[in-house]
């Protein structure tokens, strides 16, 4: 089994900064790819940032130039820089992780349990 275990959410004030990180443990043999997603309410979960071992990254358009993801490859951790917040940037943010497992074939999703960002004056 695989584990994802996220911390660094937080209640901010528009403009500031928080820097969310993940953690995976469990049986990994190899994590291809890495990312953050994130789901306000009312509204469909949507794919915030992602990050290659090799370390391609993607953004969604509207955070781009103020969030900026990163990895440890060696400790199976991902971190989400999060600068000049705004308001809409509120939601539960969800580390993803595609695994692929020690001596088990085939690549699988895990999901981290959300960690709460609120940006408000």
């Amino acid at each position: 089994q695989v584990q994802l275990v996220e911390s660094g959410g937080g209640l901010v004030q528009p403009g500031g900064s928080l820097r969310p990180s993940c953690a995976a443990s469990g049986n990994i043999f190899s994590i291809p790819s890495m990312g953050w997603y994130r789901q306000a309410p009312g509204k469909q979960r949507e794919l915030v940032a992602g990050a290659t071992s090799g370390g391609i990254t993607n953004y969604a358009d509207s955070v781009k130039g103020r969030f900026t993801i990163s990895r440890d490859n060696a400790n199976n951790k991902v971190y989400l820089q999060m600068n000049s917040l705004k308001l809409e940037d509120t939601a539960v943010y969800y580390c993803n992780a595609e695994v692929q497992r020690r001596r088990l074939p085939g690549v699988y999703a895990y999901w981290g349990q959300g960690t709460q960002v609120t940006v408000s004056s």
